[in-house]
C-alpha cells in the first residue's frame, strides 16, 4: 500500500481551499478512485469484506439513502421515519431470531457498536446486585476482539476460556469452573470470525440458566445467513432466542444482511436489559437528555437503506443467496481437503479456515496472493481463512481456487525449508504473544495514522 494513496495523480488537500473546486472534477477523481477499488473484489478473490457485491443492489441502497442522508435520526419529531424504518429493522431481526414477547433491540454502528452496548446492558443491570464489585464476562478466546475492547473501556473483566485444538468450540468444563457470584454473562460465537465454527449455545444456553447468568449469542458475522443454513439443511445448530439462556444477541446487518457499512442490531430477551443500558442527563440547563444507544446524531440515510434492503430481499431472496454461499463454501472446503498437506479446522460453515503439519500454511498463502487472492492470516496455530461471500458464487471462482489451490500447495512444498513472505495480517508477529509482539502493533498503527494516513511532504520550493 502507498504510504500516500493517490498523491501522484490528484491534487492534495493540505488545507481547505479557499475556492471550491467544481463538482464535476471531485466526481471524476471519486469516479476513478472508486472503479479501481472495486476491481480488485470484483474477480471474487477476496475473502469477506464484500457481502453483496451487486452493484444493483448498492444502486439501489444508494438511491434510499439519499433521501434521507442529510436527516438526523436523533429528531424524531422532524424525521418519524427513522423511528418508522428502526422500529421495523429491530422488528424484522427479532422474527428471524425467534424472539418472544417483550424481546426488544437497537440499531447501532457495527458488530463492535453491539458488542459495546451488550457489555454495557450487562455491567449496568447487574449494578445493583454487585453493590460495587467488578463485574466479569466470560468469552472463548476466539471470540470478537470487540469484547475485549468493550471490557476494557467499562470496567469489566474478562475471563478468556481456551477452545477445545480439534472442535475450535469453547472449554465448557473451563467456562463453569470460572463462573462466580461476579459474573454477568457467558458468551458464545455464531459463528466466530477465525474458524466459522459455531460454539455449544444449547450447552452454554443450559450453564447460564443453571448459574443464574446472561449469554449473548454474537451472530455479527453469521446472524443473518446462519437461519437460512439452517433453513436449507447444512446442520445449523439453533443458536438464537429459542435456546433456553439466550438473553442477547448482536447480529450486523451490514455483513450478510446486505446493507450499507455502519449497522448493526443487538437485540434483547426483555426490556429490562436493554433499558439498563440508558443514559439519562434530567438536570442539563439545555434540557432533559435521554440516549437510547451510546451515539447522538446519526444519518437517517443509513436506517431507510438497512429497511430497503430487508424488505426488498425478503426471506427468498437471503435463502437463495444463502444457498449459494453455502454450496460454493463447501465446494471450496472440499478443494482444500483433497490435499492431505492441508486440515480444515473444527467443523466450519460459510467461513472455512485451514492450517499445515507439513509446512508453513503461510507459503500457500504467499502462492495464492501471487495468484491474486487475498486471505485473512490467523496465528496459534498459523492458518488462513476464507469468508465466503457473494462474490465468490460467481460462475469459475470456486474453479479457479481449486487449481490455485494445488498450485500453492506444490509451491509450499517446495519452499517448506524457507521463511514465508505473509503472516497473521490482523497482528500476528513472529515469537508469539509478547511485550514485543505488542510494541510492534502500536509501531504499525503509529505508522498507519501518522505517516500512511497523513500527507506526502511538500514539494521544494522553486
Amino acid at each position: 500500500m502507498s504510504d500516500y494513496p493517490y498523491a501522484g495523480r490528484f491534487p492534495v488537500q493540505r488545507r481547505l481551499p479557499d475556492q471550491g473546486r467544481p463538482r464535476e472534477e471531485l466526481l471524476a477523481e471519486l469516479a476513478a478512485m472508486a472503479a479501481e477499488e472495486d476491481a480488485f473484489w470484483e474477480t471474487g478473490k477476496c475473502s469477506g469484506t464484500m457481502y453483496c457485491g451487486d452493484h444493483d443492489h448498492y444502486a439501489f441502497l444508494a438511491r434510499a439513502f439519499e433521501r434521507f442522508a442529510h436527516v438526523n435520526a436523533l429528531q424524531r419529531d422532524l424525521c418519524p421515519s427513522a423511528t418508522k424504518f428502526e422500529g421495523e429493522i429491530v422488528a424484522m431481526a427479532l422474527d428471524l431470531f425467534h424472539g418472544g414477547p417483550g424481546a426488544v433491540g437497537l440499531v447501532t454502528t457495527g458488530g463492535t457498536g453491539s458488542i459495546l452496548h451488550a457489555v454495557l446492558a450487562y455491567r449496568e443491570h447487574a449494578a445493583d446486585r454487585l453493590g460495587g464489585r467488578r463485574p466479569n464476562v466470560i468469552k472463548p478466546e476466539t471470540a470478537h476482539p470487540a469484547f475485549d475492547k468493550a471490557c476494557h473501556l467499562f470496567g469489566v473483566e474478562l475471563r478468556r476460556a481456551p477452545i477445545d485444538p480439534v472442535t475450535t468450540r469453547v472449554d465448557l468444563d473451563w467456562v463453569a469452573d470460572h463462573i462466580d457470584d461476579a459474573t454477568v454473562a457467558l458468551i458464545g460465537s455464531a459463528c466466530n470470525y477465525g474458524y466459522g465454527t459455531v460454539d455449544p449455545i444449547a450447552e452454554l444456553g443450559s450453564l447460564a440458566l443453571e448459574r443464574g447468568v446472561g449469554l449473548h449469542v454474537d451472530g455479527c458475522l453469521g446472524g443473518f445467513i446462519l437461519p437460512f443454513g439452517e433453513e436449507l439443511g447444512y446442520g445449523v445448530a439453533p443458536f438464537d432466542f429459542r435456546v433456553p439462556g439466550v438473553t442477547s444477541i448482536s447480529a450486523d446487518t451490514h455483513k450478510y444482511g446486505y446493507a450499507f457499512k455502519g449497522t448493526s442490531t443487538v437485540l434483547f430477551a426483555d426490556k429490562a436489559l436493554r433499558d439498563a443500558q440508558y443514559f439519562f442527563l434530567t438536570d442539563w440547563s439545555g434540557g432533559k437528555y435521554c440516549s437510547p444507544g451510546m451515539e447522538g446524531s446519526r444519518s437517517g440515510g443509513l436506517l431507510a437503506a438497512t429497511w430497503a434492503s430487508m424488505v426488498s430481499l425478503g426471506r427468498a431472496g437471503y435463502r437463495r443467496y444463502a444457498a449459494e454461499i453455502f454450496s460454493v463454501a463447501a465446494a471450496m472446503q472440499d478443494a482444500v481437503r483433497s490435499h492431505e498437506e492441508l486440515r480444515v479446522l473444527g467443523d466450519p460453515t460459510f467461513l472455512f479456515s485451514f492450517t499445515s503439519e507439513a509446512f508453513d500454511v503461510y507459503h500457500v498463502n504467499d502462492f495464492l496472493r501471487d495468484r491474486g487472492w487475498r486471505l485473512n492470516g490467523q496465528q496459534y496455530p498459523n492458518a488462513v481463512h476464507m469468508a465466503v461471500t457473494r462474490p465468490q458464487t460467481q460462475p469459475g471462482v470456486a474453479e479457479a481456487w481449486a487449481a490455485d489451490l494445488a498450485g500453492a500447495v506444490a509451491y509450499a512444498r517446495e519452499h517448506a525449508g524457507s521463511t514465508p513472505k505473509s503472516g497473521a495480517i490482523y497482528g500476528g508477529v513472529a515469537g508469539g504473544m509478547t511485550d514485543e509482539a505488542d510494541a510492534f502493533i502500536k509501531a504499525v498503527m503509529a505508522d498507519l495514522l501518522d505517516r500512511q494516513s497523513g500527507l506526502p511532504p511538500e514539494p521544494a520550493a522553486p
